[in-house]
């Protein structure tokens, strides 16, 4: 879980912001620090106690308009360093959101502060930093593709799949027994199943060879049945497709 230090020169807005932290069950610690020139300090001792020491901080919620250094002064001071904590913004003023994502700010959050959009920013850091935790998960057979049918994920074997149809960034993969829409585009699986003999023959369509049944040609046109189903061959795929029709076994 993250460990959190939030700076806030106003004493109400702080106890807020750790209040709404340690209530965050991805927050395993959180302390608070009245300035910037303190939380430098606190800082320092984190990075000297190392990444996984007792003293380290993951990510610093940081107010901007403090008396002395500013939030965005300290922002800068830890750009130099090699394994600074993450920055989160918290402020009352949105004129300066410009400069905190030039310094590279995980998010920037307005007073005053919503739950909701602290814990969105507690996500992004916890992305971020790779804390977030790891569910097991059934890692697929090279040779089957996830898909999700009802709520539930299933593996179809990529030898059952005829053809796949471009739908933007997703593609539909059509097998004998019913289709199913994945979220990969069609130039992914080309490249990714060229070898298991997949190829293009229109810019919607990706076809198995083992799969083709017939090769048609209609005044000038070219098409295939695939699984039942015809599809048109483009000009531009029509010569490559009889060279790999014409050598297949």
């Amino acid at each position: 879980m993250l460990r959190a230090l939030a700076v806030d020169d106003e004493r109400p807005s702080l106890e807020e912001l750790l209040y709404l932290l340690s209530a965050d069950p991805r927050i395993g610690s959180v302390e608070g620090a009245g300035d910037a020139t303190e939380a430098l300090r606190r800082i320092n001792r984190a990075l000297e106690s190392g990444p996984h020491g007792p003293e380290a901080i993951d990510v610093v919620f940081l107010d901007i308009q403090m008396p002395g250094l500013d939030g965005l002064d300290l922002a800068r001071l830890l750009t130099g360093f090699a394994r600074p904590p993450l920055v989160v913004f918290v402020t009352a003023h949105e004129d300066f959101a410009v400069q905190a994502f030039d310094l590279k700010a995980v998010d920037y959050v307005l007073k005053p502060v919503r739950k909701e959009r602290l814990a969105e920013a507690v996500r992004r850091a916890v992305e971020l930093r790779g804390t977030a935790p790891r569910i097991p998960v059934h890692e697929p057979d090279p040779d089957q593709i996830p898909v999700e049918l009802g709520g539930v994920t299933r593996f179809v074997s990529v030898d059952d799949i005829t053809h796949a149809e471009a739908h933007g960034d997703y593609a539909r993969l059509h097998t004998d027994r019913g289709n199913h829409l994945v979220r990969i585009p069609l130039s992914t699986l080309e490249e990714r199943w060229r070898a298991r003999g997949f190829v293009r023959i229109h810019r919607r369509h990706l076809v198995a060879l083992r799969h083709i049944g017939e090769l048609r040609l209609d005044a000038g046109t070219v098409s295939v049945l695939v699984g039942g189903e015809e599809l048109q061959v483009s000009r531009r795929h029509a010569r490559e497709l009889r060279d790999l029709l014409m050598r297949r076994p």
